[in-house]
């Protein structure tokens, strides 16, 4: 990581020269960033180069001046308190859950945009190479709020796996394509900030501003039990007061000025701006889903592995469960035919199906064979009576990402207990493990020849795929006293 300038010929030499090379998928490099980075550069030049191209189709409702941008930003949040308030005085009012029709579909949503927040932050790993300027603190000090400061409580990574582990939501590497494609954007965005700077900058500008859905997303997990501190986090962090959204407009006025053409980079800033529209979103992950094909899907991986396992003196309609099984297309008649014989009672409660019974009970013969997540898409199909389970399938909400960015608002969350703090430098006895890890670390960076040296130590322990551990916890934590130092 280098702390030099990057004019902006240079770069767009950079990104011209991308273009010629294999453009990867996204679900490819995605996972590819996150084992060997620096294995695969040229594939991440050429994507960003790819999907620059395809986000200038994209409308941008960025003002024509950075002056403007305070005010568009107060305008924003104005408008999304406005619409939320009118959110929840509708829903104060009888109104049913505008996103989330069950539990199983907010549970489908935690999934389906894990590849994004399972890299939360890290378009900006790039910046912290350049500590010495002032000017990319902004920057610096967003990425390490995103990682928490070093508190495992506050990282964005670390919650976000402690939530989807809760609700056995971890089997998301099986997404679409389109899932990966703002969490690949983020990776190729975190190794060529070099390159990129200012669609970092511009890409930036674009996420920390807070969205309606965000506080509706937020509110209807926390009806449905489920947690919503990583949503409400984002909440607080991202206020345009003094929080994200502040420091992406601080951070865009201070390296324009130092650009050597203002106007080149301000249009690189909007094609940044401009890759937040790609890939699933939000709403789009949310309008996808369909309880039943949800399950059909879930039964089908099911059959892969039990469609041998069966006795033959279980039958269903005259015929043996391994015969329903052999072929996936059959799945959703087998799923009629479980209902037609009394197996399943739909609109009742689950304790009154015989094939739930199966799944949980004091000597359920296909204990463990359901994850959480696939117990509860099951448990919600069963309770759901047939008729409206068509009817829902014609009702989902399919927003565009420009309608979801459009709004956003402040609100704040009861505090949460923290972890203690630990010194930059602590002398201490060696454990065992990581102990004796996290002691090495301290002993190198007591060490290292200067800060120079100490700074690029940490900050390789800061990237997006070690910084939620334990060492990379703490690099971040010693990072950021050194950086205030």
């Amino acid at each position: 990581m280098t702390s030099t300038f990057v004019d902006d010929g240079q770069a767009r030499a950079a990104v011209r020269e991308a273009r010629p090379a294999q453009v990867p998928t996204a679900k490819a490099l995605y996972f590819s960033l996150l084992d060997n980075p620096a294995g695969c550069r040229d594939a991440a030049r050429a994507y960003l180069a790819a999907q620059i191209e395809v986000a200038r189709a994209e409308p941008c409702e960025l003002p024509d001046a950075v002056w403007q941008l305070q005010g568009w930003i107060q305008g924003r949040a104005e408008t999304v308190g406005i619409a939320y308030r009118e959110y929840l005085a509708a829903r104060k009012n009888g109104a049913p859950r505008r996103y989330f029709s069950n539990k199983a579909h907010a549970l489908y949503f935690l999934k389906g945009v894990a590849p994004t927040k399972l890299v939360d932050g890290a378009w900006l790993y790039g910046t912290l190479g350049r500590w010495d300027n002032p000017d990319f603190h902004p920057l610096i000090k967003t990425y390490l709020e995103e990682l928490g400061d070093g508190v495992p409580d506050k990282n964005h990574v670390t919650l976000y796996r402690r939530l989807l582990a809760t609700h056995g939501c971890e089997h998301w590497d099986t997404l679409p394509e389109d899932h990966f494609v703002q969490g690949a954007i983020q990776l190729a965005l975190a190794h060529e900030a070099d390159a990129f700077l200012p669609e970092v900058v511009g890409y930036n500008l674009g996420y920390e501003q807070l969205p309606l859905h965000l506080l509706i997303t937020a509110y209807e997990l926390n009806e449905l039990g489920i947690d919503p501190y990583y949503f409400t986090l984002h909440v607080t962090v991202d206020n345009a007061g003094s929080g994200h959204a502040h420091k992406a407009e601080q951070a865009l006025a201070h390296l324009m000025a130092q650009s050597g053409d203002p106007a080149a980079f301000f249009a690189r800033v909007l094609d940044g701006y401009r890759l937040n529209d790609l890939g699933a979103c939000t709403t789009s992950v949310i309008g996808a889903f369909d309880l039943e094909a949800e399950l059909v899907e879930i039964l089908t991986a099911k059959a892969a592995v039990g469609k041998n396992m069966h006795s033959d003196y279980c039958r269903v309609a005259g015929r043996s469960v391994n015969d329903w099984l052999a072929d996936a297309k059959q799945i959703p008649a087998f799923l009629t035919a479980l209902a037609d014989a009394g197996w399943i009672q739909r609109g009742e409660d689950v304790e009154h199906s015989r094939f739930w019974r199966l799944i949980q009970g004091e000597r359920a013969e296909m204990f463990g064979v359901f994850s959480s997540y696939e117990q509860q898409v099951l448990r919600d199909w069963i309770v759901t009576p047939r008729d409206a389970t068509a009817t829902a399938r014609t009702d989902r909400v399919l927003s565009h990402r420009a309608r979801q960015r459009a709004l956003d608002t402040l609100t704040q969350h009861a505090p949460r207990s923290g972890y203690p703090e630990r010194g930059l430098i602590r002398r201490r006895p060696g454990g065992a493990g990581g102990d004796t890890e996290l002691h090495q670390l301290e002993e190198r960076v007591a060490n290292a020849a200067g800060k120079l040296d100490a700074m690029a130590m940490l900050a390789r322990l800061m990237s997006p795929s070690v910084h939620h551990t334990a060492i990379g916890l703490m690099a971040t934590r010693m990072y950021s006293r050194l950086l205030d130092a």
